[in-house]
């Protein structure tokens, strides 16, 4: 995997980001985490990522708040994939238009496997 390829991990579960940032690197991708999606946007002024991991529900911005505002800004958005432990993955990531989902928990190789497939 390029080391150039970046990912944004967005979830307001401290260890849940840091799982998914310890593989992605072991995997050779760069990672930037975010608890939520004020934080996110605040990343994306400085950094453009290749793919958005996205959780939905999240204290101070949520999902659907910041697909909107990412949406807005960024006329080019990457694909997003949202991560949620909701029984209707599915219908939020087609709320938000989102590229796929993975329902928590998930297994780490169908991770990578959706990481890989949108970089």
């Amino acid at each position: 995997m390029s080391s150039e390829v970046q990912v944004l991990v967005v979830d307001d579960d401290r260890d849940i980001r840091e799982l998914i940032k310890t593989t992605l690197l072991d995997e050779g991708y760069k990672v930037m985490t975010a608890e939520n999606g004020a934080d996110a946007l605040t990343i994306l002024n400085r950094v453009q990522p290749d793919l958005i991991l996205l959780d939905m529900r999240m204290p101070i911005m949520d999902g659907w708040a910041f697909s909107k505002a990412y949406r807005q800004s960024y006329p080019n958005p990457v694909p997003i994939v949202v991560l949620t432990a909701a029984t209707d993955a599915a219908q939020f990531a087609s709320q938000i238009k989102a590229d796929n989902f993975l329902a928590k928990p998930f297994n780490l190789l169908d991770l990578l496997d959706m990481v890989e497939h949108y970089v």
